[in-house]
Parts: structure tokens; C-alpha cells; sequence
């Protein structure tokens, strides 16, 4: 039985985001790079943020040419004044309601031959840019009813994996910053949660997917296959609209096929 408190919404208007501003960190990315045009295509106008001004435009281009509205955003997410300027360049613009927070690099380097510098540096990228933009986006996002901030994390978070010590370790920690998060924002009405993807083919993990190694995912996952990025739109979608997930926040979505309900 339906309530009269509310109407209920067919999924084209629960998950419009017409009138919603997007920044997606790490979009220049694989993964980044489709949630930004995903996003665009729910009607947001997106904001891709990143290093690479060429691959930015190639990601702008492909939203502009499907009719949306895209702009690029030159953003070190290892510089805290880069994120300053970032969250000031934002505010100037008009500010933003979904901030999408997925930069990533990962290392194959084993643990006995693990460097300080090569974990330092994954422990900065994966999880310190989160916490200083977090931290500089956290007012933005207080001015802008049903704001949301959607990390990707990683099924290396736990149980740990081999192979990636210092990613898996990294990814934890996005884990528990997301709630963290959640429990910090809630007062402020911003929403925090996590995509928790499974395993999908990228660049920054290509090095490491050895058939051997991807045999093995495959066998510890119950759906028996690696994913494809159009399986994470929905949870992107759902996340980031504030009918379709209003009442959600400090959760981690898992999409991996199965892997992490996998025992013996």
C-alpha cells in the first residue's frame, strides 16, 4: 500500500538530475570518465576534474556531443592548495551538489620490496586527496540542499588481497572515511557514501591482471566473470540523486558479482 505522504516517482523523474551540479574528481580516468558521463546524462551539468587538460577534453567532448554540459577542471589532488582553489573556482561557478571522489593509483610491488615513497604516495593519492577535498568541498556542499559525496573504494579494502598492500590498505581507509564522513555531514544535510566496485578492467590495474590472476578473481567470484563499467551506473545514479537515495548515507555499495559473499 502506497502512503499519501509523497508521490510516487517513475524512474525518470527519481533519477533526473536536471538542475544538479557535478564535480567528478578522477574523472579524466577510466571509471571517472564514465561516471561523468553518466551523470551528464541523468541531466547534470559535470565538472570533470583532473590532470591531464587532454584527456579532460576528450571527456568533455564525448558529454557536449550527447547533448550535455560538461567544463574542465586542471585539479593536483596530491596539492592542498590545489583543492582550495578547486572548491573556490566551484563556489564562483555556481557551487555543486554531487562530488564524486575517485582518484586512484595502484602498485603491484610485493611487500618485502615495498618502498616508502611508492606507499606514501598511494596512501596520498587514494586516500589523503579524499580527506583535504572532503574537507574543502564540505561547505559548498552545506549550502545545497540534498548535497551528496560519493567515493569509490575497492574490493581490496578487505579481506585484504595480494599483490596490492599498499592500494588494499589505502582503500580501507576510504572505507572508514566515508563514515566517518557520513556521521560528520549528516548535521549539515550532505549525504556520504561508497561504490565499492568489484573487479573491472582499467588502466591503473591492467599491469596487474595477469590471466592467471584474473582466472583466480574469476573462480572467487560468484557471478564467475570480471565487471564491465556500465554495471556501476545504476549505483552512481542511485547515489547521487537525492529522491532516489535521500534517506541513504555512511553505506557501502558493493558491485562485484558476488566476490566479497565468497568463502570456501
Amino acid at each position: 500500500m502506497t502512503t499519501p505522504d509523497e508521490p510516487v516517482l517513475g524512474p525518470a523523474d527519481l533519477f533526473d538530475l536536471t538542475g544538479l551540479r557535478a564535480l567528478v574528481v578522477g574523472g579524466t580516468g577510466v571509471l571517472g570518465g564514465r561516471f561523468s558521463r553518466v551523470l551528464a546524462a541523468g541531466g547534470a551539468e559535470v565538472v570533470v576534474a583532473g590532470r591531464s587538460a587532454e584527456r579532460g577534453a576528450e571527456v568533455v567532448d564525448a558529454i557536449t556531443a550527447a547533448g550535455g554540459t560538461a567544463s574542465f577542471l586542471e585539479l593536483d589532488v596530491t596539492s592542498r592548495e590545489d583543492a582550495r582553489r578547486a572548491a573556490e573556482t566551484t563556489r564562483a561557478a555556481g557551487g555543486v551538489d554531487i562530488l564524486v571522489l575517485a582518484p586512484g593509483v595502484n602498485d603491484a610491488t610485493p611487500f618485502a620490496e615495498l618502498t616508502d615513497e611508492t606507499w606514501e604516495r598511494l596512501l596520498d593519492v587514494n586516500l589523503g586527496s579524499m580527506f583535504r577535498l572532503a574537507q574543502e568541498f564540505a561547505p559548498l556542499l552545506a549550502e545545497r540542499p540534498g548535497g551528496t559525496i560519493i567515493t569509490v573504494s575497492s574490493a581490496s579494502s578487505g579481506p585484504p588481497l595480494s599483490r596490492v598492500l599498499a592500494y588494499g590498505v589505502s582503500k580501507a581507509g576510504v572505507n572508514n572515511l566515508t563514515q566517518y564522513l557520513a556521521r560528520e555531514l549528516a548535521g549539515q544535510g550532505t549525504r556520504v557514501n561508497a561504490i565499492v566496485p568489484g573487479f573491472f578492467p582499467a588502466e591503473q590495474n591492467r599491469a596487474i591482471l595477469s590471466a592467471e590472476r584474473v582466472a583466480s578473481i574469476e573462480n572467487h567470484t560468484a557471478m564467475r566473470r570480471l565487471g564491465s563499467p556500465h554495471e556501476l551506473d545504476g549505483a552512481l545514479l542511485w547515489l547521487a540523486s537525492p529522491r532516489a537515495s535521500g534517506f541513504v548515507t555512511g553505506a557501502l555499495i558493493r558491485v562485484d558479482g558476488g566476490f566479497s559473499a565468497m568463502t570456501i
